[in-house]
This record gives structure tokens, sequence and C-alpha cells, in this order.
């Protein structure tokens, strides 16, 4: 079915997307799921992972996403994100220094450490520094 519909992916902060796309690729907290237009309705969970589209031009985007829930009508999807940042905004230095830190909390001997909050620091980390990472292979600068 050729068409477009609509995306918004909106944290408690700020809109990160909202523009008319061709195709949308979530990570669902039951597995990942695709939208095009004329789509079911259905609201899903979402996991931390990368929000792929396809812009109106056809071109490849992606959205980091930390969590949140997806609402997809035929010719909408609303994506409701605890924190979400385009691959174009994530600094790669940041997020591999962060990495670092997870990792040390990680393998540190101390009983004050919340090893569950570190395990969730290290997912975020490396999931934004493979986004940002592949930017540098796509072209994107």
């Amino acid at each position: 079915m050729a068409g477009n519909i609509f995306l918004e992916v909106v944290t408690p902060e700020k809109i990160v997307v909202s523009e008319t796309i061709q195709s949308v690729t979530a990570p669902g907290s039951e597995g990942e799921f695709g939208v095009l237009v004329g789509h079911t309705p259905f609201l899903a969970t979402l996991k931390l992972g990368t929000l792929h589209f396809k812009d109106e031009a056809g071109k490849e985007r992606a959205v980091f996403i930390n969590g949140g829930f997806a609402e997809t009508l035929p010719n909408k999807v609303t994506v409701l994100a605890e924190s979400a940042e385009r691959r174009s905004d994530i600094d790669a230095a940041r997020s591999k220094a962060a990495l670092e830190r997870a990792q040390k909390r990680l393998e540190s001997k101390e009983t004050t450490v919340d090893f569950d909050r570190a395990k969730l620091a290290l997912a975020r980390a490396q999931a934004r520094l493979s986004l940002a990472e592949s930017r540098k292979m796509d072209g994107f600068q």
C-alpha cells in the first residue's frame, strides 16, 4: 500500500521527531515491529533500542529509544519514550565515557553499587555508542 504516515517521537522534555515518513521499525518489548500506512491500530510497549524510519524521500533515519510506548494508527505512529535521541545528536565520546563508567561499576567489589542500575546504564551506553558509530559508517557526520 503506497502512502506516507506521520511519526511523532516525544519525551517528557521535548519532541524528537515530528514528520511525515514512509515506514518505521520499532524495538517492541515483544519483538521488533514495522509499520506502513494503513496499519491496524495497536498499542505496544518499547524496550531500549533503535527506532529506524524512512523519511519522505526514502532516506534511512534512526533514533535511540530508552523504553516507552507506541500507539499505531492507520496514518500515524506516536512514540512516548522515557528518553530519545536522533542518531545525529548522540555524542560518541560521551557515550564511550558512560560505557566505561558502567563497566567499572559492574566490575567493582563495593557493596554500595546498584548492579541493576549499572547494567541498565551499560545497555544504554552500548546502544547509544553503537548507533553513533553507525553514523560514521553511513557517511553521517
